[in-house]
């Protein structure tokens, strides 16, 4: 088992920035690729960003690009999302993952997710 407990989500005016953290614990955290995903109110779960265990390979979704940036640490079991020039549509829950399959996009290959930490962007 893997246990991953996000923070760092909150509201934010549009332009502005966020890190968003997520804390594994249990298993070897760095056997796992880790995933950020993201759900706004009425619409499905999407995939934001991955990175490989190593930290070596990263992969983003087109919308987040040049503004997402995802980063680990494996001494501190810790998976970050850096977030910059937010907008409105960022808003969101927004989930970690982890996945035993490497770097992976869709959410069926994530294993163990957290609870989700809640970021808002007002205009």
């Amino acid at each position: 088992q893997v246990q991953l407990v996000e923070s760092g989500g909150g509201l934010v005016q549009a332009g502005g920035s966020l890190r968003l953290s997520c804390a594994a614990s249990g298993r070897t955290f760095s056997n796992y690729g880790m995933g950020w995903f993201r759900q706004a109110p009425g619409k499905e779960r999407e995939f934001v960003a991955a990175i490989h265990w190593s930290g070596g390979s990263t992969i983003y979704a087109d919308s987040v690009k040049g503004r997402f940036t995802i980063s680990r640490d494996n001494a501190q079991n810790t998976v970050y999302l850096q977030i910059n020039s937010l907008k409105s549509e960022d808003t969101a829950v927004y989930y970690c993952a982890a996945s035993p399959n490497g770097l992976r996009v869709l959410s069926r290959r994530y294993e163990y997710w957290g609870q989700g930490t809640q970021v808002t962007v007002s205009s």
